[in-house]
């Protein structure tokens, strides 16, 4: 049986765990080929007044990355001294790693900067029902430091609805919900962006846009020029090779619309196995540990295999089923 990563990492100091961490709370170095995990988990003790929106700000983590890695914590009141789950170890998003790769089954953002040797990545708040991501290939078409927002009459009308009435144009400013800085996507009517509200980034809140912590959006406008590609994927399970074991992260599923999906995890755990034409085939899979990591969905990386010539064994079977 290979051993659980969470259970193990829970039991390491956190001093221990920061000195193997990354450069910063967003900078990481760029594996070599063939590997492909960045960072290290965390643990920290909560403090009286925290919640996991002020420890997600803190450390650049997504509300719903919290709840996922710390089952059974209250998210708005852990308590004094309770250990809390820092899900900053991640597998790099599948394709290739250049420009901007959005994970929407993540609430996550990657930056691969060209000519850089190394990865960002940022929490991300996206569409909420009804007002779904889309998934596409685009690219960053304008820049925009302190915009102006003019709602589009869906959302006027929305708000309206709630007796909330919104103006024709909304200034620049601490009430504009574009935050400080814009990017303007390809693909029409969707936007990168900062908030004006503490709360919502890691989650379903947006129109459709992707939100970022103002302080994140402001680090990423001086970094990412007009042109830089963006792919928007939908991945909620990632499989990634490191020090040669193979190691599957897997999280909530969402459908095509950025919305919660049942789908059959058996057929998109295999799926994304096969997309891996490095270790499709050619690994021999503890199943058991499969089924474990699909059931907890907790965004943390987790040993689930060795290469078949590594671990001189036969390739295993695929089971019937997952879940």
């Amino acid at each position: 049986m290979l051993p659980r990563f969470p259970a193990v990492t829970r039991c390491l100091s956190l001093a221990a765990l920061l000195l193997a961490g990354p450069v910063s709370a967003l900078e990481f170095p760029l594996p070599p080929p063939g590997e492909d995990i960045i960072g290290q988990v965390q643990v920290i003790k909560a403090k009286y007044e925290d919640t996991f929106a002020d420890i997600g700000t803190a450390n650049d983590l997504g509300y719903l990355e919290l709840v996922a890695a710390n089952p059974g914590v209250d998210a708005w009141l852990p308590g004094v001294g309770t250990e809390i789950i820092l899900p900053t170890r991640f597998i790099l998003p599948p394709g290739p790693r250049e420009g901007i790769v959005i994970n929407l089954a993540e609430y996550r953002l990657y930056y691969f900067p060209k000519g850089e040797n190394k990865v960002y990545t940022f929490p991300l708040g996206i569409g909420r029902e009804g007002w779904g991501s889309p998934i596409a290939n685009t690219r960053i078409t304008a820049k925009t430091p302190n915009p102006t927002w003019t709602p589009p009459a869906s959302i006027k009308a929305e708000h309206a609805a709630d007796g909330d009435p919104l103006p024709n144009v909304v200034p620049a400013g601490p009430d504009n919900p574009l935050g400080p800085f814009k990017f303007t996507l390809g693909v029409p009517g969707y936007l990168i962006h900062g908030s004006n509200k503490k709360f919502g980034i890691g989650m379903r809140t947006s129109h459709g846009c992707f939100r970022m912590l103002n302080n994140n959006v402001l680090e990423l406008s001086k970094m990412a020029p007009v042109g830089t590609p963006v792919r928007i994927i939908n991945e909620p399970y990632k499989f990634g090779l490191s020090g040669g074991k193979v190691y599957l992260e897997a999280h909530t599923p969402l459908d095509d619309k950025g919305d919660p999906s049942v789908v059959d995890k058996h057929t998109a755990v295999i799926n994304a196995l096969l997309k891996r034409e490095d270790l499709s085939g050619n690994v021999r899979m503890n199943w058991d540990m499969v089924r474990d990591v699909v059931a907890a969905e907790d965004g943390i990386p987790v040993e689930i295999a060795l290469p078949a010539a590594a671990s001189g064994t036969a390739v295993s079977s695929i089971p019937a089923e997952i879940q």
